[in-house]
This record gives C-alpha cells, sequence and structure tokens, in this order.
C-alpha cells in the first residue's frame, strides 16, 4: 500500500496532516521531499486565495455558486 500524506517537521518529529489508518507499531517506509520553494508558492497561493475570495466586493465568486 502507498499513501501520500503532508507533514510538518517540529522539535525533531514529523506531524502528520491527517491521521493514517495503520494499526500501533506498524513499520513504514518514509520517503522525505523538502522544496522551499514550493512551501513559498503555496502559501503565497493560499493568501491570494483567501483575499480574493473572502472579497465581498468582488460578487463574481458569489453569482458562479448561486447557479
Amino acid at each position: 500500500m502507498t499513501t501520500t500524506v503532508e507533514a510538518i517537521y517540529e522539535h525533531g518529529k514529523l506531524v502528520l496532516s491527517e491521521p493514517l489508518a495503520l494499526p500501533e507499531k506498524a513499520r513504514v517506509r518514509v520517503t522525505i521531499e523538502s522544496d522551499p520553494d514550493r512551501e513559498a508558492w503555496l502559501t503565497l497561493s493560499e493568501t491570494a486565495l483567501r483575499q480574493t475570495w473572502g472579497n465581498d466586493a468582488d460578487d463574481v465568486f458569489n453569482e458562479l455558486l448561486q447557479k
């Protein structure tokens, strides 16, 4: 079985973004992919999306949702 899940490295441990359906003490193989540019892009994209989506003055999204 292969599963991909996002995680954050904090205080020497990987903190998963969601729980896994694995029994306790299950052995797994972890592959680390780290891309600082990707993280920066995701942060900027999320900020821009929140600003656009939360803008009440821009009713384009509200009109699309009502259709």
